[in-house]
């Protein structure tokens, strides 16, 4: 074991765990005031909720010995995790790395629930997740990091492009058609209740990405530095391609755009961390700007709901920083493999391979599993749920209510809201 590596996966692992509650504020302020409470808890309840099903179930099938499809339960219930290094993380504790992965499984469940918010129902998002990360997940991870056939085939994913971003992108798609669209979407404006949230999400989770990429590596080594320092300016660039557009199309720079543009920057960068030179991290984080961009744009008049643009940040974002590192990807700086622009069109090939074999299968698999919980508890709230807000019908508390009132529960439901004293009782309704 080295004490160096211990060290920095000890603060990677930190890292990358707080960007669930960065998802938490940035989702947050994207939503109107009376679903903030519901869509952070969607980020908040994967902490709980996908981190015990990761120790359990899905570590083992990420990453235990196994064949190329999935792994084995040689790991179930953590047997055989413990101080000692594994064949994936020779220089780390066997456990210090399930905790690492178990941070990646946690935040891409919780990535999809962007595109659902303001009408799922609560437990059923609890069940689909703890389902989802298991079925869906743990597979793709496996093939990609666990020793699968993506993996042998020689897929370049340096810290998750293809298992998080492009998994929970097409996850998020198909959601997103299976809820349907929310009952006054398109009818009147949706606009975010909190745009500071949104921008100190966007920060909170730029700075959680350094361990996300960095702690990729593995090891306190050059790797780690490149991986670093590649995240560091991807997403740079694309702030500012993101800004230009937004002044040439509308002249003003908006603030939601600017954090979007962050995340995209981060989204694409991801897979390539380690395999590009820093140069061609701001060339990849410049050009993966438009096709988010106009992917925003193009889903807003169309009938798709997907509510915060999970699809068109992380899903096309991640494809788009997948691709690129299969044209991108340097030995020079690597030490693994070339890129086309390098002299070997066969990894863009390989790249190809891996995104479509994702996307097929997150969507395959999310279709049925939203099924097979909807036979279990109804997957959509009811329209009056929906219209009262999430808040006050999935958890019985407002965001910003006044601190001082009554609890009023409504006739004929089990919702309740808070009612200020100085306001009267809605009518039939009992204290």
């Amino acid at each position: 074991m080295n004490a160096a590596d211990t060290t920095w996966l000890l603060v990677a692992t930190a890292l990358v765990l707080l960007m669930t509650p960065a998802l938490a504020f940035f989702y947050g302020g994207l939503v109107r005031s009376k679903n903030a409470l519901n869509t952070m808890m969607m980020s908040v309840a994967a902490l709980g909720f996908v981190g015990v099903a990761w120790a359990l179930l899905g570590y083992s099938l990420a990453f235990a010995p196994g064949p190329s499809a999935i792994g084995s339960l040689a790991h179930a219930f953590l047997r055989g995790v413990g101080l000692t290094p594994s064949e994936a993380a020779p220089t780390i504790p066997h456990l210090l790395f399930m905790a690492f992965q178990g941070t990646f499984a946690i935040i891409t469940a919780a990535l999809i629930s962007g595109a659902i918010v303001e009408r799922k129902r609560f437990p059923a998002y609890l069940l689909f997740i703890v389902l989802w990360s298991l079925v869906v997940y743990a597979p793709v991870a496996h093939w990609v990091w666990g020793g699968g056939f993506l993996g042998k085939l020689g897929a370049l994913d340096f810290a998750g492009g293809t298992v998080v971003h492009i998994n929970a992108g097409a996850a998020a798609l198909v959601a997103a058609i299976v809820l349907g669209p929310r009952k006054d979407f398109a009818r009147q404006a949706t606009l975010p209740h909190h745009v500071p949230f949104v921008l100190l999400g966007a920060g909170l989770l730029w700075f959680g990405w350094f361990g996300f990429n960095g702690g990729s590596a593995l090891t306190a080594s050059a790797s780690a530095a490149l991986a670093f320092v590649n995240t560091f300016l991807a997403p740079m660039a694309t702030l500012v391609v993101w800004t230009l557009l937004d002044l040439k199309r509308g002249g003003k720079a908006t603030a939601v755009g600017a954090a979007t543009a962050i995340v995209v920057g981060l989204v694409a960068v991801t897979p390539a961390a380690g395999f590009v030179s820093p140069l061609s991290a701001l060339a990849l984080g410049a050009v993966s700007a438009f096709p988010s961009y106009f992917a925003i744009l193009w889903r807003a008049r169309t009938r798709l709901d997907d509510s915060l643009d999970v699809v068109a940040a992380h899903g096309l974002g991640g494809t788009v920083g997948a691709l690129l590192t299969g044209v991108l990807a340097e030995k020079a700086w690597n030490g693994t493999a070339d890129g086309l622009l390098f002299g070997n069109p066969r990894q863009l090939l390989v790249q190809v391979l891996a995104v479509l074999v994702t996307l097929v299968f997150s969507a395959a698999g999310t279709f049925v599993l939203l099924k097979v919980v909807n036979v279990v508890v109804p997957i959509k709230v009811k329209a009056r749920e929906e219209g009262l807000g999430l808040d006050v019908s999935q958890h019985g508390e407002e965001a910003y209510g006044s601190g001082e009132g009554a609890i009023l529960v409504l006739p004929g439901t089990t919702a309740s809201v808070a009612v200020p004293f100085a306001e009267p009782a809605a009518e039939g309704g009992r204290i």
